[in-house]
């Protein structure tokens, strides 16, 4: 790795865990606000699946801290112990977001649908990357630029799916406060802050995928610079 994607990674990574940390901050603090309505995030995602027509996905609880997700191979709503159980802000917000995958997934949601279809090239890739890149570089310095072009081609795949990621993820999050506000499920004074722990959340994956950017521009430079000298 050279020091400037050395650069560029320590400033991302820094970056990354401000803003994991202000989540956490924000979704222990709104934790403990608990909602008027008193549902637990098991009961707001069976509810919303309901109202949007669908029968086939299960709603179970998953060890972890902030490790809820939507799995579309067995059609599952993961949701961690606080969110499953809970009553707050936080559990209604994240419930009701991994929801909106499900039906992103039920609606065949287009930028779901292609994000799926990436995953096995990109777990492929992911699996290589970093030793074709690694030795790509040391190649590159005796003028052999293939390798490193490989490693390039193979990180733009893992950027796509980054970049991809962003509309799956605001637009779960714009079905799920949607239908909180609609429903009154959260009231007007709870809503905000519902939003608030959505657009945190968000945010990691913007940091993300401006690192995987930044980062496949720096090798591009690498490889471009290269030719030029030959």
């Amino acid at each position: 790795m050279t020091p400037s994607i050395m650069i560029v990674s320590f400033i991302f990574l820094g970056i990354s865990m401000l803003v994991s940390a202000i989540l956490k901050r924000k979704f222990n603090t709104f934790s403990k606000i608990p909602i008027a309505a008193r549902l637990t995030g098991k009961q707001i995602a069976e509810r919303m699946l309901r109202e949007n027509g669908i029968y086939d996905v299960q709603v179970v609880s998953v060890p972890g801290f902030l490790s809820d997700h939507y799995n579309p191979m067995n059609k599952t709503i993961n949701l961690s112990p606080d969110v499953y159980s809970g009553y707050s802000v936080a559990a209604a917000a994240v419930a009701a977001h991994e929801t909106g995958h499900a039906v992103q997934h039920a609606t065949a949601y287009t930028w779901l649908t292609l994000r799926s279809k990436l995953v096995p090239a990109v777990q492929f890739s992911s699996n290589l990357v970093n030793w074709v890149l690694l030795i790509g570089i040391i190649m590159a310095s005796s003028g052999n630029y293939t390798l490193l072009l490989v490693g390039i081609i193979l990180f733009a795949l893992t950027v796509v799916f980054s970049v991809i990621t962003l509309p799956v993820e605001f637009d779960a999050s714009r079905r799920a406060l949607a239908w909180l506000q609609s429903t009154n499920v959260t009231t007007p004074q709870e809503y905000p802050k519902a939003k608030n722990a959505l657009t945190w959340a968000a945010m990691t994956y913007v940091v993300a995928a401006l690192a995987a950017v930044a980062t496949l521009m720096q090798y591009v430079m690498i490889f471009l610079g290269g030719r030029d000298r030959e």
